[in-house]
């Protein structure tokens, strides 16, 4: 009894102590439940922190183009929420009283209204916009896929280079698209947002009356052929047409015609078109020139073709292109990102006609052969190269150097390798590359939208061309014709680039050679006035030191050799780029050597007598960042806004001759050069 007492006495001590332990039991995974929750938290906190602190390339590219484009809109907006005075007032303070513009100058000395003038924009600065797309095109109607704020370069780019294309047979439009040049001044008065391209001169010529009935813009679809653009447009007839208004209703008055770049030769087609009989041409007559244009004021001219469209159309680069390719490969040419930015270049700008019309024209009587250039003997030292951004990075005080000059082979206009570059001719051993045969990389298949015809030509075709070495300007041809066939056989059909032996053989009356002042003769108009204005003291890609760039199946097998250098700041080839004289891209040769000898007097080519004049503007860059893109600029698109330039226009437009400016402005070496070239005249 006493045992089961006891026992049962017992009974509320362990239920008592049960209930304590579970209490514990409870309370200690509390604790561990607590802990857990903890851990858990500490270790999804770190990793946010670790996925905020990852960044990639993609994302620095972003930021980085973010950041520009709003400082950009912010300054912009800063600069029109700021009193129209207060940048001259700045500007005015640092550097002193500015002079005044060319316009309110001229107004004050009593100048006026006289000849209608005809802009002719050139290459790229002219406005394109959408009238029929495809439908990733869809809301695009009429709004500018060229120039203006180029937004849908970055909002749909493959979408953009689809419908900025032509027909790769045929050279105009692809099917369901037409992309076509935007009408009137604003065509191409600004090329973007606060880059003026014709907009200061129009304000100038505005400042003396001019207005859009006396002022008129030749806008064409500068991608197509210069006859296509009568063909599909009817540009041509256009232009014929408000000509003859302009004088029609302007007192007789002849028009100034003011082309720029490949306006230029736009314009000379133009005037062989105009007189030619129709169908070929506008039927116009012999005289239509002489009745009609008083003067053909050309800006930065081309007329001999320029280098730098040799290295755009073989591996669409030019010098600061080149660099950033070096620098970005992953961007600009491997598949890392899906971008291929150069390949999807080249495929569009190779389908662009009018890129053939800038090709080096004379061979090697203009350009020199693989020993000898008509630029022989230039100083690429800093006493001639003052502003020299491009080529060089010189700096002051090196003139008493004494350094040995390596002799510039400029005929070389492509050259693999620096050694090649620099070696006599005698010694570089060559292997001919036009009978090569091409491989067979099954380009259609592997590269789709960025296919290029070099991926038809396999690694014998791409070795085949380095091994021959070095290219003149008459090589160069073949050379094109072999890595790009296809866009060779349309630039065939429409220009030419040799230099005529005859003028009177029949052949010549077609229109292939209109655009060549080496094939074909002037009008026959003694009273008109021929200008060449152009930019001087800037380095200016004249030759190219390239190496081959093996890669996978999509890429583009030849690059400009940023590593080559002449070795010293005196020296003309810098990232591998030779430089001679002219004003950023086209060489003084080019923009002067018919109006210096070719058409100099009574020549074959001008058998008229026109009188020809050569107005130089020696470069000068702006002195702060305030004056924008400066006053004396002679580069070649800011050269539109050097006030020199614009005043011998606006003193032509008034009634002036070529007399009366003065004659001849020369700062280069042109009539030196000019005399080298033995051209039978």
């Amino acid at each position: 009894m006493l045992f089961l007492r006891r026992r049962k006495g017992s009974e509320p001590l362990k239920s008592s102590t049960l209930e304590t332990i579970s209490l514990y039991e409870l309370e200690g995974e509390r604790e561990k439940e607590e802990e857990k929750r903890k851990q858990r938290e500490d270790r999804e906190r770190k990793e946010r922190v670790k996925k905020a602190k990852k960044w990639s390339c993609v994302d620095s590219c972003c930021w980085f183009v973010g950041l520009i484009c709003s400082l950009w809109w912010f300054l912009l907006f800063l600069y029109n929420a700021m009193p129209a005075s207060l940048p001259q007032y700045m500007t005015e303070a640092i550097t002193g009283p500015l002079p005044d513009p060319p316009g309110v100058k001229l107004h004050k000395e009593g100048l006026k209204v006289k000849h209608p003038v005809v802009f002719v924009p050139g290459i790229v600065t002219g406005g394109l916009e959408l009238w029929e797309g495809h439908h990733c095109a869809e809301g695009l109607f009429r709004k500018r896929l060229w120039g203006g704020t180029f937004g849908e370069v970055y909002k749909r780019p493959l979408c953009w280079v689809e419908h900025m294309s032509l027909d790769n047979v045929t050279g105009l439009d692809p099917h369901g698209i037409r992309v076509r040049p935007v009408s009137g001044l604003v065509a191409a008065d600004y090329f973007a947002l606060g880059y003026f391209v014709w907009a200061v001169l129009i304000a100038n010529l505005a400042r003396i009356g001019y207005e859009e009935k006396t002022m008129y813009m030749a806008a064409y679809d500068w991608r197509i052929s210069f006859q296509n653009t009568e063909v599909r447009d009817q540009t041509l007839s256009r232009i014929k047409s408000n000509i003859e208004l302009m004088v029609a209703t302007n007192g007789g008055n002849k028009v100034v015609v003011v082309p720029h770049s490949m306006g230029v030769l736009y314009f000379l087609h133009f005037m062989k078109w105009v007189e030619a009989p129709a169908p070929m041409g506008g039927g116009g007559g012999s005289d239509w020139c002489a009745k009609h244009i008083k003067a053909v004021m050309n800006i930065g001219g081309p007329f001999l073709g320029v280098p730098k469209a040799v290295s755009g159309l073989f591996s669409a680069e030019a010098k600061d292109i080149a660099v950033a390719r070096t620098m970005a490969p992953a961007v600009l040419d491997k598949d890392v990102f899906g971008l291929q930015a150069l390949q999807h270049v080249m495929r569009m700008t190779r389908t662009w006609d009018t890129t053939m019309s800038m090709i080096p024209k004379g061979g090697e009587t203009i350009w020199g052969d693989l020993d000898w250039s008509p630029e022989d003997g230039y100083d690429c030292s800093v006493k001639n190269q003052k502003n020299n951004d491009t080529c060089n990075d010189a700096q002051n005080g090196k003139e008493g150097l004494n350094l040995v000059k390596k002799h510039v082979h400029y005929g070389r206009i492509i050259s693999f390798g620096k050694d090649v570059a620099e070696m006599h001719s005698s010694k570089i051993e060559r292997v001919d590359f036009r009978g090569a045969i091409k491989g067979n990389n099954l380009a259609n298949t592997s590269c789709q939208a960025v296919w290029t015809e070099y991926h038809d030509m396999g690694v014998g075709g791409v070795k085949a061309v380095a091994d021959y070495k070095a290219y003149t300007a008459e090589s160069i041809l073949d050379l094109l014709h072999y890595v790009a066939p296809k866009m060779m056989k349309r630039g065939d059909a429409h220009f030419s680039y040799g230099i005529a032996d005859n003028l009177d053989d029949a052949k010549y009356n077609h229109y292939k050679y209109w655009s060549n002042p080496l094939e074909t003769k002037l009008p026959n108009a003694p009273e008109m006035e021929i200008f060449s204005l152009y930019g001087v003291g800037i380095p200016t890609e004249r030759a190219y030191v390239y190496k081959s760039n093996p890669g996978t199946d999509c890429y583009i097998p030849f690059q400009i050799d940023t590593s080559a250098d002449g070795g010293h700041e005196e020296s003309c080839l810098k990232g591998g780029v030779y430089c001679s004289d002219g004003d950023e891209t086209v060489p003084v040769l080019s923009a002067g050597f018919m109006c210096a000898k070719g058409w100099r007097g009574k020549t074959r080519f001008n058998p008229s007598g026109i009188r020809t004049y050569i107005r130089e503007y020696d470069h000068a860059p702006p002195a702060n960042l305030l004056e924008g893109r400066g006053a004396q600029s002679g580069a070649h698109v800011d050269v539109l806004g050097n006030f020199a330039l614009i005043e011998d226009i606006i003193r032509v437009a008034a009634g002036a001759t070529g007399e009366d400016l003065g004659g001849d402005q020369v700062y280069s070496d042109i009539f030196k050069w000019s005399e080298k070239i033995k051209l039978k005249l």
